[in-house]
């Protein structure tokens, strides 16, 4: 690496910086293409009814329905909906897709197809009212694609596709107004020729405009294109019944897209400006720590070390009247004095050793996914593949998370190593699980379709055992068979006494100080991971989370090693801890923005819903606590091992 030329160096820089706009329009494909000829049954599959923004723009609900939930009275298919294989990652992420009584003929344009007729009662009426003020969107599936509604970005002055279509209408002119309920759907999908096969199409797009259209009850055809006629108004009146006919059209529309770029209108960037002021705001700040930090590490490895090498001449000005000696007292009344006491075992060795494996664990992981996704690998026309390439990931990286665990428990003296073998694969996943077991809990109370199945349960737990375990148990064998790392300096057997700190330097303040620069990097990136999460948004920008991350990590780092270096200044050896901590506590400003969020953006109401969010906030808090944690522990580790291996000690 370090024969590379400047050219090649600067073109990868270059090639870096393109990256968050080339993957946001070009993907490799997770899955073949689909040739239908004329007339050929193109599939339209029904995922969960989730809740997107509501009139007012903000979130009222976390909790989504099976479509087929009685209480919305949709139409079945003949025999009853079967449910489509999908893989762990989109049932993790609430995908429930099955089977619909839509027919799509490839190029066959068809009007106001009826449906089924159905009928609502007084509560059915209630909770599907309650639904659409709460801004509920019927996410449809045609060929992989999500069917949406077509929008326009003022930022940008471009159209995109949004997943997902409203289950109703409340006529913004009037808060007043009653609810309207959409029974018909005008379905659009856009088609491309294969070049050289005229008679193969591919489905490039699919746009769904929903109406509510009240029409008269009976056996007969309905007409679609009746202006006269009204809205779906679902009565909420005692013993009151609601008859609504389902009715739909399909047109179908040559497009220029080819099958290679389709997802084009789906991955919309929003704020692409903010995106990169976020970026270039980051790199700033990582530049500037970096200076910082280059130039802590150059006093401390050669001017102390050069001022070392002179002693005996400082000595000799002294005695010839020169203020040498006192100036170089001075100099040597920090970090150097406490050489006896850095490297002692720090309290709690096991717990933090656990903490360090499962953190390398995750920032492995979590590297690769990014990168994975980043070089368009994970495609969302496979759904759930993010979720599962991360399940299947920090399964097989569990070896990783043993052998760091037990490399740095050995490094610190610990002496029950059964313990920790136990502990790595144990403690922190099981947090983990049990917080998402609980969570998934009130999922099954409501009835909600995001719950996931007892069956993935299982699957998970063997996951768990039966791979995941016995890799971190062969990790930490290796890690404990591994010669130990030796600290450069010995430890004293009394510890030395720690002079009271100033202010910046306790543990809160520190911690506060430390923990806001990671954040600092990645929050705005943040809130487009948050709003994709809750609001059903599709995310792919990946270039700039990737780029992201790599200054958070950077950030992370610089700042840790420098509040280690103070920290020793100030004759206070017990780094190991605080250098944890303090870097964790970038994940607290993390929980604090998302409650932020919360009050914000969403309007939750309901208990469940409120304690839905803030769990699977803390949740992921948690993980992120260890993951900056560990990468500020082993940045102060390696630049305290550094400082001290370089100077002598007599």
């Amino acid at each position: 690496m370090k024969s590379l030329s400047r050219a090649p160096t600067s073109a990868l820089l270059s090639a870096l910086l393109a990256l968050p706009q080339l993957t946001a329009a070009f993907y490799l494909p997770g899955v073949a293409p689909t040739s239908y000829k004329p007339g050929d049954a193109v599939p339209l599959f029904v995922n969960s009814i989730k809740p997107i923004a509501a009139p007012d723009a903000r979130l009222h609900s976390v909790l989504s329905y099976d479509y087929y939930d009685p209480r919305f009275q949709f139409c079945q298919p003949e025999g009853g909906p079967q449910y489509v294989s999908e893989s762990l990652g989109s049932i993790l992420f609430g995908d429930r897709i099955m089977t619909s009584p839509f027919s799509l003929k490839m190029a066959q344009n068809e009007t106001c197809v009826k449906l089924c007729p159905a009928k609502y009662d007084t509560e059915s009426a209630h909770f599907v009212n309650q639904r659409i003020a709460k801004g509920f969107a019927l996410n449809w599936l045609v060929d992989g694609l999500p069917a949406g509604q077509n929008l326009y970005d003022d930022l940008t002055g471009t159209n995109f596709y949004s997943p997902g279509f409203h289950l109703g209408e409340i006529p913004t002119s009037d808060p007043e107004a009653s609810t309207f309920f959409n029974n018909h759907y005008e379905i659009v999908i856009e088609y491309h020729k294969v070049r050289g096969h005229e008679n193969q199409l591919r489905v490039v797009g699919a746009v769904v405009q929903p109406f509510s259209k009240a029409y008269p009850s009976g056996e007969g055809n309905v007409d679609c294109n009746d202006d006269s006629i009204g809205p779906v108004v679902l009565s909420e009146d005692v013993n009151h019944i609601t008859d609504v006919t389902f009715t739909y059209s399909v047109y179908w529309k040559e497009s220029p897209t080819a099958w290679a770029t389709r997802w084009d209108k789906y991955l919309h960037v929003f704020d692409p400006k903010i995106h990169w002021f976020s970026l270039i705001n980051s790199a700033v700040v990582v530049v500037f720590l970096t200076i910082t930090v280059a130039s802590v590490l150059f006093r401390a490895l050669r001017k102390d070390i050069a001022r070392y090498n002179r002693l005996d001449q400082i000595n000799l000005d002294d005695l010839s009247g020169g203020d040498g000696l006192e100036d170089g007292v001075q100099e040597d009344s920090g970090w150097k004095l406490v050489h006896g006491d850095v490297f002692r075992t720090p309290a709690r060795p096991l717990l933090l050793s656990v903490l360090l494996g499962n953190g390398a664990q995750l920032f492995v992981m979590t590297g690769f996914t990014i990168c994975f996704a980043l070089l368009g690998f994970l495609s969302p026309s496979n759904r759930g593949s993010l979720g599962t390439i991360a399940v299947f990931l920090y399964t097989l990286l569990s070896f990783v998370g043993g052998y760091v665990s037990a490399r740095a428990y050995k490094s610190m003296n610990g002496e029950q190593w059964k313990l920790n073998i136990a502990s790595t694969p144990l403690l922190v996943p099981g947090i983990v699980f049990l917080t998402f077991f609980i969570l998934n809990l009130f999922l099954w109370a409501n009835g909600a379709a995001g719950a996931v199945p007892f069956t993935t349960m299982i699957v998970i737990i063997a996951i768990w055992f039966v791979i995941s375990v016995p890799l971190s148990v062969a990790g930490s064998w290796l890690g404990f068979r591994a010669q130990a790392l030796e600290p450069p300096v010995r430890t004293n057997q009394i510890p030395r006494q720690i002079p009271p700190s100033t202010t910046y330097l306790k543990p809160i303040p520190s911690m506060l100080l430390v923990g806001i620069l990671p954040f600092g990097a990645i929050f705005v990136e943040l809130y487009f991971i948050m709003s994709s999460i809750w609001f059903s948004k599709i995310y792919y920008m990946f270039g700039f989370l990737f780029l992201c991350y790599g200054l958070m990590i950077i950030t992370c780092a610089a700042v840790t090693v420098l509040m280690v270096y103070f920290l020793l200044c100030a004759e206070n050896y017990h780094w190991q801890w605080r250098a944890f901590l303090a870097a964790g506590m970038s994940a607290g400003y993390i929980f604090v923005n998302a409650l932020i969020y919360l009050i914000s953006k969403l309007s939750l109401g309901g208990v469940s819903g409120t304690v839905l969010y803030i769990g699977y906030s803390a949740l992921l808090s948690f993980l992120f606590f260890i993951l900056t944690g560990s990468i500020g522990f082993f940045a102060s580790w390696w630049f305290v091992r550094k400082i001290y291996g370089s100077i002598k000690i007599d």
